[in-house]
């Protein structure tokens, strides 16, 4: 019988061996993964069940329907009674259904460059991407003493501005409740609440402060502001607050999958927490001296649309019969301007306001930076004038580093004809080739990190530049020269023939496939060939892939910073020509002929000589 016969006992045995492992190896995939996962899921789905429940019963307990979305902002508005405010940083009205600031603008800040159409931060939550900010009473046992939707009436005054404050009033049993809110100059809403019993027995009741913000974060933050609306990993925009003194942080992506924040009972006695974009913010600021805890929730509308609210509690007051109490809270609800920040933290105590601009892990840097960015500015009379001038204020105590390093680079530059010699000659002798290079390197006295380590130690500097740079507010619907806005991409393009033809440089760009190669801006190209020029000017690699991917290095990050703000390409560009021209002046001196020097030479037809040491 052939050993491969259908009835070969070796071949049945191996079958039954096979059939074992085969059962043993589902078996320990179902056991130690596919039942873990499934595991997983389902106690997640529990979880996400469990808080859209919980969530869902906290929203009918402070009072709030769900909304049917009007087509337009302005019907929302018409659709409740409304106290409206003016001030000279914002206007816009309260919703007197909770008292809710849900239609601001900010007077000082526009949508566009063109239009000037005031930037609208707040919007009604029944309309598309709704964000307001309240504060409400919640009875011991959970429920809605004054809710996000508790009508008021307006007792005082018509409308509110920095000097005449509104006063509201409402009455909910043996409790009658008076709301006086104010509003500075700039912006800042105070929410001054007294509580009269008027019953035979004491009440105790706990305030809370609300914000809401509807729909996709990526929607939101396109509605409010387009021009800043780009997820950047340089800038945070989600949650921001300042609990026991710790600065806490949440991108809209991470709440976006239910990871938010929960606040101690015990906190202390100060502190804010709201949501920030790159330029504009929204905060609680409960009143400070007394704890209060801080929580984040991802709810969805009857839509299904999402629903990111922050929320804060604060300690629980005991009204006596017959007597009231009065607390005091704060809404922010505005720009990031760091003189209004920092006059806010030392005016009403609230505890490192000044860090709601992401200043970054660098911030012993960014902070000081920032500041002579905007003495610069009032020295010089522009944005652009004090980018240039504050680069070469960094650049000028850094001058022995570069020097330093850029000697090295001249005596690798030297080098290279030597080296390339040794590559050829010990092409097959890997170990020998190595041994030579070395030797070369000694006789020469020559370190290849040499040149590195010194530009190595200001890459914070000039990180913390480029950081400052892109957070700044200030740079915002700034000119200089042709361009409108530093903070918008280069308005001149390849395909608007550079502002010769009436086509704007975002259109061009915005055209499939063809807009990534002509919307390229002036800029972006200007920096492209600094950096060329800058890498001529250095020691080649030797390796062919690294000398292939160093070449393309300029025209890669040409397209890359084609969609930068202008503000920071200008800010690149006049570092590589600072650079170029320091280089360029060491090499010289230390008698290395630079590819310019060869390109001039060929112009003129004659040989390059590079000058004696």
């Amino acid at each position: 019988m052939p050993p491969n016969a259908p009835n070969d006992p070796d071949q049945t045995r191996n079958l039954i061996i096979a059939m074992v492992l085969m059962v043993a190896v589902l078996f320990a995939y179902q056991t130690f993964y596919a039942g873990p996962q499934q595991e997983a899921r389902e106690a997640a789905q529990e979880e996400a069940a469990s808080r859209q429940a919980e969530a869902d019963a906290q929203r009918e307990a402070l009072g709030v329907d769900a909304p049917v979305i009007a087509p337009t902002v302005e019907a929302a508005l018409a659709s409740d009674a409304r106290v409206p405010f003016d001030g000279p940083g914002v206007d816009g009205s309260i919703n007197l259904a909770g008292a809710r600031i849900d239609d601001l603008n900010l007077r000082r800040h526009y949508l566009t460059v063109e239009d000037e159409e005031e930037l609208r931060l707040m919007r009604p939550s029944n309309s598309a991407s709704g964000y307001f900010a309240t504060y409400g009473w919640q009875t011991a046992e959970g429920g809605a003493a004054i809710g996000l939707n508790s009508a008021w009436e307006l007792a005082v005054g018509s409308r509110l501005t920095p000097d005449t404050p509104i006063t509201l009033r409402r009455t909910n049993g043996p409790l009658t409740f008076e709301r006086t809110i104010s509003m500075d100059a700039d912006y800042m809403f105070t929410y001054s609440d007294t509580v009269v019993n008027s019953g035979s027995s004491e009440i105790s009741l706990m305030p809370f402060g609300v914000i809401q913000r509807y729909g996709d974060y990526k929607e939101f933050l396109e509605a409010t502001d387009p021009g800043s609306a780009q997820a950047s990993h340089i800038v945070h925009q989600g949650l921001i607050g300042v609990i026991d003194n710790e600065l806490e942080l949440r991108s809209y992506k991470n709440l976006s999958e239910g990871k938010g924040i929960k606040g101690d009972p015990d906190a202390e006695a100060a502190g804010w927490i709201g949501f920030t974009d790159k330029y504009w913010m929204a905060a609680l600021v409960p009143q400070q001296g007394t704890a209060f805890e801080a929580d984040f929730d991802l709810t969805q509308q009857a839509n299904g649309e999402p629903i990111y609210q922050l929320m804060t509690r604060g300690t629980t007051v005991t009204i006596p019969a017959g007597g009231e109490v009065t607390v005091e809270h704060r809404i922010f609800a505005g720009a990031k301007e760091l003189a209004v920040l920092r006059a806010y933290e030392d005016d009403l105590g609230i505890p490192r306001f000044d860090d709601a601009i992401d200043w970054g892990f660098l911030w012993f840097l960014t902070k000081p930076f920032f500041s002579i960015l905007v003495w610069l500015e009032g020295m010089v009379g522009s944005f652009g004038w004090a980018i240039l001038a504050f680069t070469v204020l960094v650049k000028t105590p850094l001058i022995p580093l570069y020097n330093q390093s850029y000697k090295a680079m001249a005596k690798m530059k030297k080098l290279s004809e030597p080296m390339k010699e040794i590559q050829e000659k010990y092409k097959e002798n890997p170990q020998e080739r190595q041994k030579q290079i070395m030797a070369l390197y000694q006789r020469e006295k020559a370190n290849p990190l040499a040149g590195c380590l010194p530009i190595l130690a200001t890459i914070p500097i000039f990180y913390a530049l480029y950081k400052t740079l892109f957070v700044t507010l200030e740079m915002r619907h700034e000119s200089f020269g042709y361009i409108k806005d530093l903070s918008a991409p280069d308005p001149l393009a390849i395909g608007n023939l550079f502002g010769l033809l009436p086509w704007a440089a975002s259109d061009v760009k915005a055209l499939p496939i063809i807009g990534v190669v002509i919307g390229i801006g002036l800029l972006p190209i200007l920096y492209g060939l600094t950096m060329a020029a800058l890498q001529s000017l250095n020691p080649p690699p030797t390796d062919p892939t690294q000398k292939m991917v160093i070449r393309a290095m300029p025209l890669v990050l040409t397209f890359v910073f084609g969609g930068f703000a202008a503000g920071l390409v200008i800010y690149w560009v006049w570092n590589n020509t600072l650079s170029l021209i320091q280089q360029y002046f060491i090499m010289r001196r230390n008698g290395v002929e630079t590819e310019f020097d060869k390109l001039i030479a060929r112009l003129l037809g004659r040989k390059g000589d590079a000058p004696a040491e």
